[in-house]
């Protein structure tokens, strides 16, 4: 496929016939996920380390003699050139063009590996997770699907959801490929949904993806505490995203907290918050005095929960990038999939986000919170909301939109921050929250839970008396403490983004106009471009350099130093490896 001279290109492809790529020495945390089922078995699955390397100015690939630049042909003979690996392995899955990237994906569970292209259709970034397999099952089941359903039911305590079962192989920590039986189950009562793979040959349940993300405590910045007061915008949509607004599909036009992007309800999506006065207005006072179970109150939480939902996926990515839409009005990536918010779902002092791949819906639930009297509703915080839709976004983006790579405990980690919070999700209401180029500590659970000084340990800032977190910190974490990891992370990109609006100042309108220059629309553009570019379940190191190379193909690599100082003043520098801080920075900075 020929590509215009504007564009980055990126491929992203599966081998199953692959040998090992060199890698640094990485721990457990970073290869292995553990899931712990009700039934008190615990279920470890394998995810190959992951290696990546950025090449600045960008290498030539095997066909760069070329006349005509074909980057299915390029991408597949880098790929095997470099891993020894045979054409007639490699498969395409989907792909999708950027603003300045075009992204391509190809897959086989456990085997995935992506490769960059730059203007001058040069390599700029290749990342991998092959294995050479010690033994590879038959291709032909002797367990049938039926007895396979039965088995993951009884497993996750959930009923089969009807979605098409396939047939994949699976790596197992013994490098052995087994053939499965992969399909989704759900527990309505319990809100989980997983993805089971079960052995084709042996009815072992050999791992499981989850898709719900339990226990994230995300509480609002000082910006939107409740006591700001509310306002009442004016056809707050984008139509360039959104082109039929908030409240129609292709097919039917709502005049309820339902649309194409996303529904809000209580119980059932029957229970729906209705406009108030028409044409769609939805004006509901809210009594902070009086229970949040209240119907005053309880239209405002839908109609809120509606709103941020809606905002966020105007302005973060699009229907090619795997986002979340009922009708994707012809512009590619899978349908029937808009975001369920369930409000005052039955759980308390939480929020939850299941994110599927692509084409299943995303399910989003808030909680009530019972620390004050009345109780309080987490879908009056945005803060969490936009970090549980934040879920969505890095589960989509990382992996070609299949969820299935942010599973291992470092990259399930660096999605988690502190007490149950994710990391990306954190620097993303993190960013939301900002109303000028002043970037104070942001501090979470003030309102919800009345405590001025929040839920963390630490603040997030750019002072390490205020926040000491460093990379090296990774080294006490375990899967018992998951939630620790991402908060580290978190504190990166605290950094990272207050470098880069100290550089370049502060857009008000980062929202609806990109294409800008300030601080906080760099960051953005390059949050979401790492997580195209980073690998299956990424590690720091990994997402470090993912963001060096955004940069890279984005702005040229102006920023470069600014980000390596930013991470390395926090151990994540050039030679920082297996948890151990490095301070050291480029040459040239």
């Amino acid at each position: 496929m020929a590509l215009r001279k504007s564009l980055l290109s990126s491929i992203f492809l599966a081998v199953l016939y692959a040998t090992t790529a060199e890698s640094l020495p990485s721990s457990k945390s970073s290869t292995h996920g553990v899931r712990s089922l009700e039934n008190g078995v615990d279920v470890e699955s394998y995810h190959p380390p992951s290696t990546f390397e950025a090449f600045g100015s960008g290498i030539d690939h095997p066909l760069s003699k070329r006349q005509r630049f074909d980057i299915k042909d390029a991408a597949k003979a880098f790929i095997c050139s470099r891993l020894s690996v045979r054409p007639a392995a490699v498969s395409f899955k989907s792909g999708y063009t950027g603003d300045k990237t075009h992204y391509t994906y190809l897959k086989q569970m456990h085997a995935m590996a992506n490769v960059a292209f730059n203007q001058k259709n040069q390599v700029v970034a290749f990342g991998s997770s092959f294995v050479k397999p010690t033994s590879i099952a038959l291709s032909t089941p002797s367990i049938s699907l039926q007895q396979a359903i039965t088995t993951a039911e009884q497993a996750l305590n959930g009923k089969y959801t009807g979605a098409t079962a396939t047939l994949e192989y699976f790596v197992k920590p013994d490098h052995s490929v087994v053939l499965t039986h992969v399909l989704q189950v759900r527990n309505e009562p319990e809100n989980t949904w997983a993805e089971a793979f079960v052995d084709a040959h042996t009815d072992e349940l050999v791992a499981i993806t989850k898709s719900l993300q339990k226990q994230y405590v995300v509480l609002p910045t000082q910006k939107q505490v409740l006591t700001e007061g509310f306002e009442t915008l004016t056809d707050p949509q984008d139509l360039l995203a959104s082109p039929l607004g908030w409240h129609a599909t292709l097919n039917a036009s709502f005049t309820t907290t339902a649309g194409n992007n996303a529904i809000a309800f209580k119980t059932s999506q029957s229970s729906v918050t209705s406009e108030s006065s028409s044409p769609l207005n939805f004006i509901y006072a809210h009594d902070p005095t009086a229970s949040p179970t209240t119907q005053g109150n309880l239209d405002a939480a839908r109609t809120n929960a509606f709103y941020v939902v809606n905002t966020m996926h105007d302005f973060l990515y699009r229907q090619t990038a795997y986002n979340f839409q009922q009708n994707n009005f012809g512009l590619g990536g899978s349908e029937n999939d808009r975001v369920e918010i369930s409000v005052q779902a039955s759980g308390v002092n939480n929020a939850a986000f299941s994110a599927p791949a692509d084409g299943a819906p995303g399910f989003m639930r808030m909680y009530l919170w019972d620390l004050t009297t009345p109780n309080r509703d987490g879908s009056l915080e945005n803060d969490i909301i936009a970090h549980e839709m934040t879920h969505g976004l890095t589960n989509r983006m990382t992996g070609g939109g299949t969820s299935r790579c942010l599973q291992t405990i470092e990259a399930f980690g660096l999605g988690e921050g502190m007490r149950k919070f994710q990391g990306w999700s954190d620097a993303m209401a993190n960013w939301m929250a900002k109303t000028s180029s002043a970037v104070p500590d942001f501090v979470l659970g003030q309102y919800v839970t009345d405590v001025p000084s929040g839920i963390r340990n630490y603040p997030y800032s750019t002072s390490p008396i205020t926040n000491p977190l460093r990379y090296s910190n990774l080294q006490a974490y375990t899967a018992a403490n998951i939630y620790d990891i991402g908060s580290v992370w978190a504190n990166m990109l605290h950094n990272v983004y207050a470098v880069l609006v100290i550089a370049h100042g502060w857009s008000a309108t980062a929202r609806t106009n990109p294409s800008g220059t300030e601080g906080n629309i760099v960051f953005l553009h390059l949050f979401i471009d790492a997580l195209a570019l980073q690998p299956c379940n990424p590690t720091f190191l990994t997402a470090r350099s993912a963001w060096i190379q955004a940069d890279v193909n984005r702005y040229g690599g102006i920023n470069k130093c600014l980000l390596w100082n930013a991470f390395a003043s926090r151990g994540l520098g050039m030679h920082a490896v297996d948890h151990v801080d490095d301070s050291t920075v480029p040459v040239d900075c």
